[in-house]
């Protein structure tokens, strides 16, 4: 029997078990009700709807404290001796890597080939609303986590939720936190497992065949699928076993790199086309308000925007605080600030970056698209590339397999900390999880497991509705942190300008 008959049987006994149960949760998790001509997912308006009270809650902070909190990335706020494994600026692109990748490149030309260019300016606005909510569960992150004998530190919503609900509410609290910390747990691991980790790869792994001549090239064989298999897993294997600081390590070089390279080449496209920019953005701005060919108008437009933006910087998914408990410092809500940059670097500068290109560059394939055509969202960012950087379909692919690897690093991370909550924590655990990790990695080159990846999508956005009640909750505790915070913060300036003037008359 065949490596290809092999997978193909795998993959229709995988869908054959899990599609009713996938298909079941989806229709729960992703209800959908009918306003203005068009479908608004309920999950969706729960995201947004936590973005507007966190924003409200906290005085627009991700407007009033963005420099603060670029101040914290840049170090000038640090808690030297401080409890944790790597620094704001590591855990940041650490978080980060898990949120920018495919979505970035492939799921904002969906957005704006279905909801018009008017999507993008939704996307933008709902990116700014995350950014509260975004603050405020990796505050709790910090606040809640456990710091292990050796050093190393395990935090999340697994762990935040029932240590706060009891803090807040006794007993009852710590009953109710306890469930909802072990449902947390299995949601974050399941994703890891098939989202996080098997559906990168095999997306990348397409991605890769398409540039390197088809299937009918050497990489889309199955022998070429193993060993592009083999190969990811090997990679992701070495850095998890160096755990967060390793993982931070590569994600603080490789992500900054990705984003630079990738802003670059926005740029590039941009500057050629840049007698069509005014158009493009008039043309974006009367699209949120007026769009044409839109289903649902206004409205259609808005929610595909908040859709794409939700789904991509997982503002209030629970997932970004694991990463960001690791951090050293004295002061949680230091982290929360940096920590609502993530979605403004995910969604409001390099989502925005790609739908401007599109737009600008308006390759065929995105006018196809619009008009109905089933043409992948690479494909269409690949072509707006193209229209002024001929090769860059090939360092498109270069992109996509390093934003892809580092996703897959960064939930292999979540999901080692869901299963050792789940499991105990200990050597033989811990290389359980990385054995099993590592071959899913070989597994997404030769399987698409789609119903698994369905179901992991489902359940990952139930989280969100178990994170934010929680993040309600505890909304008070945040607030007396972030104020314990920027009292700290005056207390410094303070001494520092105390310290300027004693030197002044010093030296006088």
């Amino acid at each position: 029997m065949s490596l290809d008959s092999v997978t193909t049987s795998i993959d229709d006994a995988v869908s054959g078990f899990f599609e009713p149960v996938a298909e079941k949760l989806g229709e729960i998790v992703f209800y959908s009700v009918p306003v203005g001509g068009t479908e608004l997912p309920l999950i969706v308006a729960w995201l947004v709807v936590a973005g507007l009270v966190f924003t409200t809650w906290f005085g627009f902070l991700q407007v009033r404290r963005f420099k603060l909190a670029v101040d914290v990335v840049r170090g000038k706020h640090d808690d030297h001796g401080s409890a944790g494994e790597v620094n704001h600026f590591q855990a940041l692109t650490a978080a980060v890597s898990g949120t920018v990748g495919l979505g970035n490149i492939a799921g904002v030309a969906v957005a704006v080939s279905v909801g018009g260019p008017g999507a993008t300016f939704w996307m933008i606005l709902c990116g700014l609303l995350g950014m509260a909510t975004k603050f405020v569960e990796v505050t709790l992150g910090v606040k809640y986590r456990e710091v292990h004998e050796d050093g190393t530190v395990s935090g999340g919503p697994m762990h935040y939720l029932p240590k706060g609900l009891a803090d807040r509410f006794g007993r009852g609290g710590a009953r109710l936190g306890k469930v909802l910390a072990v449902l947390a747990s299995v949601m974050i691991l399941f994703f890891g497992l098939f989202g996080g980790n098997l559906f990168q790869v095999n997306q990348s792994y397409t991605q890769l065949v398409s540039v390197a001549g088809g299937e009918d090239g050497a990489l889309g064989s199955s022998a070429g699928a193993l060993f592009f298999g083999i190969l990811v897993a090997a990679l992701v294997g070495i850095v998890l076993l160096g755990g967060i600081r390793s993982i931070a390590s590569v994600t603080s070089r490789l992500v900054p790199a990705m984003a630079l390279m990738y802003i670059a080449a926005c740029l590039v496209v941009l500057a050629v086309n840049v007698t069509a920019l005014p158009g493009a953005v008039g043309e974006i701005i009367e699209g949120a308000f007026n769009p044409e060919g839109v289903a649902g108008g206004i409205l259609g437009a808005l929610i595909v925007g908040f859709k794409r933006a939700a789904f991509s910087n997982e503002a209030g998914l629970g997932s970004a605080p694991i990463a960001h408990a690791a951090v050293k410092t004295k002061h949680p809500a230091s982290e929360g600030l940096v920590a609502l940059l993530e979605p403004f670097i995910d969604t409001v500068v390099i989502c925005t970056m790609t739908a401007l290109t599109i737009v600008v560059a308006n390759p065929a394939s995105w006018g196809e698209a619009r008009e109905g055509e089933d043409i992948g969202g690479v494909t269409i960012t690949s072509d707006a590339f193209e229209t002024v950087l001929p090769w860059f379909p090939y360092v498109l692919t270069v992109a996509v397999l390093l934003f892809a690897i580092s996703t897959v690093l960064t939930w292999g991370y979540y999901g080692l900390k869901a299963w050792t909550y789940l499991f105990g924590r200990s050597r033989t655990s811990e290389t359980v999880f990385k054995s099993l990790y590592t071959l899913l990695a070989v597994a997404g080159s030769l399987l698409t497991l789609q119903t698994l990846i369905d179901l992991a999508d489902a359940v990952l956005f139930m989280l969100a509705v178990i994170n934010i009640v929680g993040l309600y909750l505890l909304a008070p505790v945040v607030k007396r942190e972030l104020n314990t915070f920027l009292d700290a913060v005056r207390d410094r300036r303070g001494g520092e300008g105390a310290k300027q003037e004693q030197e002044t008359v010093d030296a006088g």
